[in-house]
């Protein structure tokens, strides 16, 4: 359950898409994958919410972007401090040879 600000506020939501190299092997993506979460859930208070999955569209619109995380702040601040920890910037030079193409996005959600 989300933990809100204030009653009726808005929650920013911050959305980041992986594709990964062709190269990686199946425990890089299992180490991506564990060390967001505990990027997110334990080592960043700031993140309110994560949650993660591989894609499972039948579209075919995923232009090979696998798995996808949502992160969910209080707001702009929490995020920059989030942005600017030191387990995420170490987080950010662990995807180097691992992630190919990342998408990340934000937006106000309810």
């Amino acid at each position: 359950m989300l933990r809100r600000a204030a009653s009726g506020a808005k929650f920013l939501r911050h959305v980041v898409l992986f594709k990964f190299k062709d190269t990686a092997s199946q425990a890089d993506v299992a180490k991506i994958e564990r060390e967001f979460r505990a990027l997110a859930t334990t080592k960043v208070p700031q993140v309110q919410q994560f949650e993660s999955g591989t894609h499972v569209g039948k579209e075919n619109l995923n232009q090979d972007f696998t798995h996808a995380f949502l992160l969910t702040f209080n707001n702009e601040q929490d995020r920059d401090t989030y942005m600017a920890h030191d387990d995420h910037k170490a987080f950010v030079k662990l995807q180097q040879g691992i992630v190919d193409k990342k998408i990340v996005l934000a937006f106000w959600g309810e």
